[in-house]
């Protein structure tokens, strides 16, 4: 009998057939019902057990974090929580799980901090957060790919080692074959690179806008989606050592073509999120909803993840000038009761406290600003730049 998926068979909802599944244990309470999952979806299945179908032996195998395969009929369920449940007939225990061990891991049923999902990193995938966080995350790479596809553009795939900074775009990691021990030098006393795997100065990739930008002279619309470093040693939530960046390039587009793809684009995607991942974003909804009660009224968010997003989805983006939005600041009640930490004036660049005020406050949506002042944004003109800012937007409504 092949086997089938959780996900497949709570959709499916057929009673009365025999099937066959796989997954881990939840829960084994009163000796008779089983929790498991398979990651198929943020559900379990209940597995019933007759007793007297099965031997002492397989139940004293039966423990949390234990892998078994049930073959059962399928039936209506009496209990709350599940519209159907296996009656299970066979159970192989698949890999036995030391009660001991487990007591002592994040497999434990309650509700662990994402300091504790960290620090057990080979089991964290076997929690509700991370399968609903990595489920939504396939769903967006899966959507991201399609949007671009469906609109004629060509995926490249940038280098990620090279030697170029990508005109100075973050601080980067060096990459090299040489003896850390016994570096080599010239003449200079500087570092041979001559002696290098590449013969060069190499370093892991910050951006491949600049291979975009030549496809885009060639294929005419192109997208690279890839892994990016930065070697700034920044440690907030908004600087990651690494991750993984669009960079779209359109070759005969103006600013306005720039922004309307923006915002086309994230539409699409939140939206694929909101329809294909309900049930993971309404585990997050509530864990975020749980989280905000711990914090001071002033930190909490004031709309559900799910509201949000669909903020994103319903509104039209607001699109001003980098004057217009300095305009408001100055006009705004934090600024004239000098509750900005930092300085509002034109030719500075703009903090995280300016735009979360901008998209929260004043305008309550999703923001575009452009035309910058050159001297501190060189490249607004540039679709990579316009993207960028407005996944900032998006950022600040899920935070």
């Amino acid at each position: 009998m092949k086997r089938k998926k959780i996900k497949a068979l709570i959709e499916s909802g057929t009673v009365g057939s025999q099937v066959k599944v796989s997954g881990w244990v939840r829960s084994f309470r009163n000796d008779r019902f089983i929790a498991i999952n398979d990651g198929s979806c943020i559900q379990t299945m209940q597995i019933v057990i007759e007793s007297e179908k099965l031997t002492s032996d397989v139940l004293t195998q039966i423990t949390v974090g234990s892998a078994l395969t049930v073959v059962g009929t399928m039936v209506e369920s009496q209990g709350r929580g599940q519209t159907i449940e296996i009656h299970a007939e066979e159970i192989k225990v698949v890999g036995h799980a030391d009660t001991e061990a487990i007591s002592k891991t994040i497999l434990q049923p309650k509700r662990h901090s994402l300091e504790t999902l960290r620090e057990q990193a080979h089991l964290r995938f076997r929690t509700n957060t991370f399968g609903a966080v990595f489920r939504i995350r396939h769903h967006l790479a899966f959507a991201i790919h399609k949007y671009f596809n469906d609109r004629g553009f060509f995926y490249l795939h940038a280098p990620i080692i090279t030697g170029s900074d990508a005109e100075g775009a973050g601080e980067m990691f060096k990459v090299t074959s040489l003896d850390l021990k016994s570096i080599p030098k010239n003449d200079t006393g500087e570092v041979d690179f001559s002696e290098d795997f590449f013969g060069k100065e190499t370093h892991l990739t910050v951006s491949g806008q600049l291979e975009a930008e030549l496809g885009a002279l060639g294929l005419g619309q192109v997208y690279t989606f890839g892994p990016t470093f930065r070697a700034e040693n920044s440690n907030t939530s908004r600087h990651l050592a690494e991750f993984w960046m669009i960079e779209p390039e359109i070759a005969f587009a103006d600013l306005e073509d720039d922004m309307d793809l923006g915002e086309e684009f994230l539409k699409y995607c939140v939206d694929y999120i909101l329809q294909n991942c309900k049930e993971d974003i309404e585990f997050l909804d509530n864990r975020s909803v749980q989280e905000d009660k711990g914090k001071p009224q002033a930190e909490r968010n004031e709309l559900t993840l799910t509201e949000r997003m669909e903020l994103i989805v319903n509104n039209q983006f607001e699109r001003i000038t980098y004057t217009k939005a300095i305009e408001v600041l100055e006009r705004s009640k934090p600024y004239k009761k000098k509750k900005f930490k930092f300085p509002v004036e034109w030719g500075t660049d703009l903090a995280s406290e300016h735009e979360r005020y901008l998209v929260e406050k004043h305008f309550k949506k999703p923001v575009i600003i452009y035309n910058y002042p050159a001297s501190i944004k060189p490249f607004t003109c540039g679709i990579m730049t316009i993207i960028r800012q407005l996944l900032l937007w998006m950022f600040y409504f899920q935070a």
